[in-house]
Formats: structure tokens, sequence, C-alpha cells
């Protein structure tokens, strides 16, 4: 049985909503739990829920990490926080995965400076799951807003790996993502990034992906520096926000689109799903040497325990090993091809022969 460590205190609705999730997956999931917070603010929240902890290890902490705080200071000031411990205990290897609903910068910062990055790895990417159907994963997500294409690189095989043992997808798409379809589309990022996603073996590259074609199923990993990602995720969650109260006021306009709700209602609830981000509940943070996954700041009780299970999931599939075991294959790829193309270089003799 796999023990998830979970940061109590972070998130917009800690601690009462982070309580309410565990509860929910102790009753739905094989797992055990390590709750880390400050024992009497979970004490007296549980208390006006109506539950109990009984039965919970709990390490007490009375620092947190704020929304608010700046990431990398507070990794460094605030050791003693619900992130930072929890982060240390993975570390430690005291269980098998962490979620965390706290500030996005400080859970990446902390997971690269206390549980590290898998050997290879240049930079990991926060992936996101696009609720829709089929799901796309979206990496980087906001963690790198300025990458190489070597980094899209490697996201993309990261994200395969993950879709195919996550996900089930036997032989993944990637896309990148892009303001046009055409190999010479974009900055020279995109145009490079192309040229070498295309030569990648270990990968299904598609190509460029538009924006507009995200929600087509189009490819099952999209790939993109941080900044483009961060964007054409939250543009996604609020044109899903929009849609829901569009039919919303649409079916209260008169009686006639009363009477037509009653016939598509049950219909409207498979619609809801696809664009609810709480079905997935978080975003794993891939290329970290042990499974973290971000629960959305926002996230209520179902959201939360659903990043619970992303967690578990990711324990019980050995996904690191995966992980590992595919970017080792990339960098001897790698290798040989630096290898061979210093082979191919003129020598010095032939260089001077070729001058003269």
């Amino acid at each position: 049985m796999k023990k998830i460590i979970v940061d109590m205190m972070g998130g917009d609705h800690a601690p009462a909503e982070t309580i309410r999730g565990v509860l929910l997956a102790k009753e739905e999931l094989d797992v055990e739990f390590l709750l880390v917070g400050n024992r009497e603010k979970l004490e007296a929240s549980a208390k006006e829920l109506g539950v109990s902890l009984d039965g919970f290890e709990i390490v007490h902490t009375e620092v947190e990490i704020t929304m608010e705080d700046d990431p990398i200071s507070a990794v460094r000031a605030k050791q003693d926080s619900s992130m930072s411990t929890g982060l240390r205990l993975l570390a430690e290897g005291r269980g098998d995965a962490f979620v965390s609903a706290g500030n996005t910068g400080a859970l990446f910062t902390g997971a690269n400076l206390i549980v590290r990055k898998l050997k290879g790895v240049r930079r990991p990417a926060i992936a996101a799951v696009l609720p829709m159907t089929p799901p796309v994963l979206l990496l980087d997500s906001g963690a790198n807003l300025t990458v190489t294409p070597e980094y899209l690189e490697q996201f993309s095989v990261m994200g395969s790996v993950y879709m195919k043992e996550m996900m089930g997808v036997e032989r993944p798409r990637v896309g990148l993502l892009n303001n046009g379809t055409e190999d010479h589309k974009g900055t020279e990022l995109q145009i490079e990034a192309y040229k070498i996603l295309s030569n990648n073996p270990q990968i299904n590259f598609v190509g460029n992906i538009e924006g507009n074609a995200v929600m087509r199923d189009r490819c099952d990993v999209l790939v993109c520096d941080g900044f483009s990602g961060n964007i054409l995720l939250k543009t996604m969650e609020g044109m899903g926000k929009l849609m829901g109260s569009m039919l919303k006021n649409l079916f209260t306009v008169g009686p006639m689109t009363k009477i037509g709700y009653l016939f598509v209602k049950p219909h409207l609830g498979d619609l809801k799903k696809n664009f609810d981000a709480s079905e997935y509940g978080g975003a794993p943070i891939l290329g970290i040497a042990k499974p973290v996954i971000k629960a959305h700041g926002s996230s209520k009780a179902k959201a939360f325990k659903n990043a619970i299970r992303q967690a578990m999931n990711a324990a019980e599939n050995d996904l690191t090993s995966d992980l590992t075991a595919e970017l080792a294959i990339l960098a001897e790829r790698k290798k040989a091809e630096k290898a061979e193309a210093k082979s191919s270089e003129p020598t010095t003799e032939e260089s001077t022969e070729r001058n003269l």
C-alpha cells in the first residue's frame, strides 16, 4: 500500500477542503496518509466539519507558505513550513508521493531543491491535464517561462511516458504549440524545436498545433514554454466557466427553454465533466525524482481527492522509473549524435588542403 504525504495547509480553502478531500480519498482509495500541517488548526477545522482525524498520522508544523510569498525566498526562509516539511519527508522516503495545493512557484522550487531532479533532466515541467475528450497533457504549463528546443524535447519524452503509463495511450501523439501548422512558422525556438522533435524516434511527433485545434483531438501531448502554456491553460479554464454561465442563462430565458432543459439535463453533466479540471485534480511536476502533484489552488474536496488519486497512480505505476529509463535513452542518443557530428568534422590537415 502506497503512502501519500499531504500538505494540509496549502490552497485557498485549506484546511477545511483538504481535510474533506483526504477523507474522501480514504473512503475510495487503498492508500495510507501522512498529513503535514498545524495540528491545532487541523483538529479545530475537523471539529467544525463534524469529522475526525483519528487514525491519521500527523506531522505538526506551525509555519505556512502563503500564495503571496516569493517562491525562492519562502522555500529558503520557511524550511519548517508544511510544504517544505512534506517535500523533505518525501525525499527521506517517508512516503511515496506528495500532494499540495499551495504556492505553485514555491512547490516547483522546493521540489527541485529538496527532492531533486531525475538524472539528466534539464528542467522539470508542470504538466497539466486539459479536461477534454480525449484529455491532452500540456507541458510546460507555467514553471519555465523561457525554454530551449532541448527542453521541449525532454518535455515531449516525459509527456509521452506519462500519457502511456497513466492514461493508457499506447502511442501518444506529440504536438508543438505554434501560431501555424507549417514547419517554418513561429519564432526561432519553435522552428528549431520542430526539427529536433521531427527527428526523435522516441516520440510520435505530429507537428505544430494551433490554439484553435487543441480541443479537436489533434494530439495527446502538447509542448510549449511555460508562459504560453499558462496563458492557454487559464484561457481554457475561463472559457469553460463562460460556457457554463451562458448555458445556464440560455435555459432560464422563459418557460419553453426551461422545458427544453428537462430534456437535455441528463447530458449536461457529461458536457460539464469534459471541462471540469477537478476530474483530474492536479498537475504532476515531471522530472522530479519522486512524484509531486500540484493541486489547483482553488481545489475543493473532489479536486483534492483526485489529486491524491493521481499521486497514488504515479507511485503504483513507478512513473519515475519509466521516466528515468526513457531519459537515459534520449541522453545516449544525443551523445551518439554529438560523437557522430564531431567525427564528421574535417581534421586540421583536411581543412588546410581545402584552403589550398
